[in-house]
């Protein structure tokens, strides 16, 4: 079943493409940066992850590398098509309710920063669900200027340039972001709602959910560790 493109998401280019505008075979060329190593370095070896949002696994795969066991859940069951070697669970992340839980829950690729707050609620909510005992929530955050330093372009290594093409305020502290990733051969738009947050507003979203920050894990500030509140 095909789901519904969700309301200021748009994307654009060859192949299928998700409801909140992601290209399934963009994100499959996409080279996964330093990110497993930051995980790897936060929590304890071998651990249980649940990823939330895997999409094509490029993180997925990544950590099975490194000796984790990951259960991967995403809403495309095109984007689970293209992950090898882990579970796969298809569905609304934010309703996602398994009756388990996990040493790591990881919700990386801004999630925390969805437009609509109650999407960002149930996410949050979600991850101290499936939270074991003693275990930790790794979220990847914006940068800073993310919403601000704009126009701006990066040219990858692996020879494609990724855009910020431009950031427009569409009400209640929401933006539009428009991305463009151009390849030799193929060019991809996204178009999504991001809601940009504090430190300070970013605290306090945990703090609603239950969850505090036990330490941010990068310079930037852009993933952090988080733990149950208490613990």
């Amino acid at each position: 079943m095909k789901l519904k493109m969700r309301e200021g998401h748009e994307g654009t280019g060859p192949g299928a493409i998700t409801p909140d505008g992601c290209a399934v075979e963009l994100y499959s060329r996409l080279p996964v940066g330093d990110e497993p190593d930051i995980i790897a370095a936060a929590v304890p070896k071998g651990a249980s992850v649940l990823e939330l949002g895997s999409g094509v696994g490029r993180m997925t795969h990544a950590l099975l590398e490194r000796g984790f066991g990951v259960t991967a859940v995403d809403e495309s069951a095109e984007m689970l098509e293209r992950v090898r070697g882990a579970r796969t669970i298809c569905g609304p992340v934010e309703r996602l309710r398994l009756d388990e839980t996990f040493d790591v829950v990881l919700l990386a690729s801004f999630l925390v920063h969805a437009g609509d707050a109650e999407v960002r609620r149930g996410l949050l909510r979600a991850c101290v669900r499936h939270l074991a005992e003693g275990g930790c929530v790794l979220i990847q955050r914006e940068g800073e200027d993310y919403h601000t330093n704009v126009p701006r372009e990066r040219v990858d290594p692996a020879g494609f340039t990724v855009r910020i093409v431009s950031v427009e305020p569409v009400g209640d502290g929401v933006d539009a972001v428009h991305a463009e990733y151009v390849f030799p051969d193929a060019v991809w738009t996204q178009t999504f709602r991001s809601r940009p947050l504090t430190k300070e507003q970013f605290e306090e979203a945990l703090g609603e959910e239950g969850l505090r920050v036990d330490r941010y894990l990068t310079e930037d500030g852009m993933w952090v560790r988080a733990v149950a509140t208490g613990g």
